[in-house]
């Protein structure tokens, strides 16, 4: 797919057509170029553009849920939200656009998955939003995250509806309510190769609860052992994640 096509899916021509090249740089690419003397020092990738873009999608997510949930808590509007942000979200946004054949990667990045993994593609989205707005303005970046992110979105989102992004932001609340000392999460062991490393994550709260939960990341481990320690509480009637319990 070349720019001019990318720029058709996205629903926007450039007028500089550098700031999508720069979304779309993996940080890895970049160094590569650096090492064989092909690139400038000053050339970039997309790490400052995914800063900005994470800002103007927030923003415009706040707009939305305001205006769909008039009547929704502050708390219930913030879980909300983080799965609209999150890289799981985003991540399946990109795959519509097919921003996976479009990323810049290394050699070697490009041979172990890298335009599969849902955090390049994450980043990259963060980054062409960014892009959008540095070159269109607020308005050309909020018609793209409405129609790419936002879109269908609010419907599947119910207010009181629990969202495996919202596991540990609820039990946190669960242990505040309830006057209990903070949940403390602690990695007892990582396996596997560095780019598909498994970690297993134990969550204790006070001497009510200990368990553990192993993801594919250290976030997705953490979510999952929050979300056993809220089963076993009652919270979340998900019986089947509860890990034994240990004393």
């Amino acid at each position: 797919m070349g720019d001019d096509e990318l720029e058709r899916r996205i629903g926007h021509r450039f007028q500089r057509p550098e700031l999508l090249r720069q979304a779309l740089t993996h940080r890895s690419f970049r160094h590569e170029q650096l090492e064989a003397g092909v690139a400038a020092a000053g050339d970039g990738d997309n790490e400052r553009l995914e800063f900005l873009g994470d800002a103007v999608l927030g923003l415009r997510a706040c707009e939305r849920l305001i205006e769909v949930y008039p009547a929704s808590p502050e708390g219930q509007l913030s879980r909300l939200r983080a799965f609209i942000v999150s890289a799981r979200n985003l991540a399946a946004a990109a795959q519509q656009l097919h921003l996976g054949a479009e990323l810049r990667l290394s050699h070697a990045e490009d041979t172990i998955g890298g335009r599969a993994k849902p955090r390049l593609l994450a980043n990259a989205m963060e980054a062409v939003i960014a892009a959008l707005y540095l070159d269109g303005g607020y308005a050309a970046a909020a018609s793209f995250i409405d129609r790419f992110i936002l879109e269908g979105s609010m419907e599947r989102l119910p207010p009181g509806a629990l969202h495996e992004f919202a596991f540990k932001s609820a039990l946190q609340e669960w242990a505040h309510a309830a006057g209990r000392p903070a949940p403390v999460y602690r990695v007892l062991r990582s396996t596997g190769p560095e780019h598909e490393k498994t970690f297993t994550i134990e969550v204790s709260l006070g001497g009510l609860y200990s368990g553990t939960a192993t993801g594919t990341s250290k976030k997705a481990a953490e979510q999952l052992a929050a979300a056993a320690a809220l089963a076993f509480l009652g919270v979340l009637p998900r019986p089947e994640l509860i890990p034994p319990p240990t004393t």
